[in-house]
C-alpha cells in the first residue's frame, strides 16, 4: 500500500506533495482540518500604496513633470530626424543652473537672422563703453532689425561697425566659441553667411540675460517680447516668451535647404533660456521648420501641438 510520509504543520497532518498515500486503518478517522479565526484585535489588512510601487524619476535637478515635457521633445526630435537634416534645441534655467539639451546641438548651422541679436548685443555694449556712438538713424535700424528682421537695416549697421572684430567678440565675449564665417559667397566678412551652434545662440542669450547692462537688457527684453508678427513662432510657442528667429534659404555640401532658427527666452523673469536650430533636410519645407522649432518649444513647456503660428515670407 506504499508508505505513509505525513508532514505536520500548524498541528495539522497533510499528505507530503509526490508521495503515495495509505488508506486509514479500520475504526479509524481522521478529524477535517481546522482553520484559526483571525484575531479580533488584529489590523485589517492594509492594500499597497498607489504610490509604493511607482518608479521615481531620476534625481537630475529637473522635476518629474518637466522630464516628462522634455522626453516629449525628444521623441519628436526622433520621429523628425532625416538625413542631412540637423534639428537641436537646448534649455537652461537662469534660476538654477540647470542646462537640458536634445538632437544636433553642436552641429554647425546657418544662423541666419538670430545673428542680429549679436549685432544688436555688441553695439549697445560698445556705445556703452565710448567705443562707438550709435546715431539716433542707428537706434532705429536696430528697432526695426530685432523687430521685424528688417534686412536694409541690418546691411547698413554692418557696414558702418561690423567686421571680423565684431564676429571676434561675438566668440570669446558672447561665449560663441563654435560661429565662424562662412567665406566663397561674398567678397568680404557679412553678417548674412555665418554659422554657429545651438548652444552657441543658447549662450549668446544667455549673455543678453545675464551680463548686459540693466538699460541694455531691458531694451533687449522688450524687443523680443514685442516681436512682429513674422517672428511669432519658434520660441514664442513656448509662451510668456521673446525670440529673434531667423529663416533663410542657404546651400551646403548636401544640397540646398531652408534653415529654421529661433533664439529666446520663456516664463517669468526671462528665467529659461530657449536655443533652436533646424537645417532643414533638402526634401523639406520652410513651412516644415517653421512648425517643427515651434512644437519643440510648445512641448518643452507643456503647451499644446501643433502649436499655432504663422509661417513668415521667405526673406527674413
Amino acid at each position: 500500500m506504499g508508505v505513509l510520509l505525513l508532514a505536520v504543520l500548524g498541528g495539522c497532518a497533510v499528505p507530503v506533495a509526490g508521495a503515495p498515500v495509505a488508506a486509514p486503518a479500520p475504526g479509524n478517522t481522521t478529524a477535517p482540518p481546522t482553520t484559526a479565526a483571525p484575531s479580533p484585535t488584529a489590523p485589517p489588512p492594509t492594500a499597497p500604496s498607489p504610490t509604493a510601487t511607482a518608479p521615481a524619476c531620476p534625481d537630475t535637478g529637473w522635476s518629474c513633470a518637466q522630464q516628462a515635457r522634455f522626453a516629449a521633445v525628444a521623441q519628436r526630435i526622433a520621429q523628425l530626424k532625416a538625413p542631412n537634416g540637423y534639428l537641436g534645441i537646448v534649455v537652461r534655467d537662469r534660476a538654477t543652473g540647470l542646462t537640458w539639451q536634445a538632437g544636433d546641438t553642436t552641429h554647425e548651422g546657418w544662423t541666419a537672422s538670430t545673428i542680429k541679436l549679436a549685432i544688436a548685443t555688441d553695439l549697445l555694449v560698445r556705445d556703452r563703453s565710448g567705443a562707438i556712438t550709435l546715431s539716433a538713424a542707428d537706434r532705429h535700424d536696430m528697432d526695426t532689425m530685432l523687430n521685424f528682421s528688417d534686412e536694409a537695416a541690418s546691411d547698413r549697421l554692418w557696414d558702418r561697425y561690423g567686421d571680423d572684430a565684431m564676429l571676434a567678440r561675438f566668440r570669446s565675449v558672447f561665449g560663441m566659441s563654435g560661429l565662424e564665417f562662412v567665406p566663397g559667397f561674398t567678397k568680404g566678412t557679412y553678417w548674412g553667411f555665418v554659422k554657429c551652434t545651438t548652444t552657441d545662440l543658447a549662450a549668446l542669450a544667455g549673455y543678453v540675460l545675464g551680463r548686459t547692462a540693466p538699460a541694455d537688457r531691458a531694451y533687449l527684453v522688450k524687443a523680443l517680447r514685442g516681436v512682429a508678427e513674422n517672428q511669432q513662432w519658434g520660441v514664442w510657442a513656448a509662451g510668456d516668451a521673446g525670440n529673434k528667429d531667423g529663416w533663410s534659404f542657404e546651400q551646403d555640401s548636401y544640397g540646398k535647404h531652408w534653415v529654421l532658427d529661433s533664439v529666446g527666452f520663456t516664463g517669468p523673469g526671462e528665467r529659461y533660456v530657449v536655443a533652436i536650430m533646424d537645417q532643414v533636410p533638402p526634401s523639406g519645407s520652410e513651412a516644415d521648420g517653421v512648425h517643427a522649432v515651434s512644437d519643440l518649444a510648445a512641448l518643452a513647456f507643456g503647451k499644446s501641438v501643433p502649436a499655432k503660428v504663422t509661417v513668415p515670407e521667405p526673406d527674413g
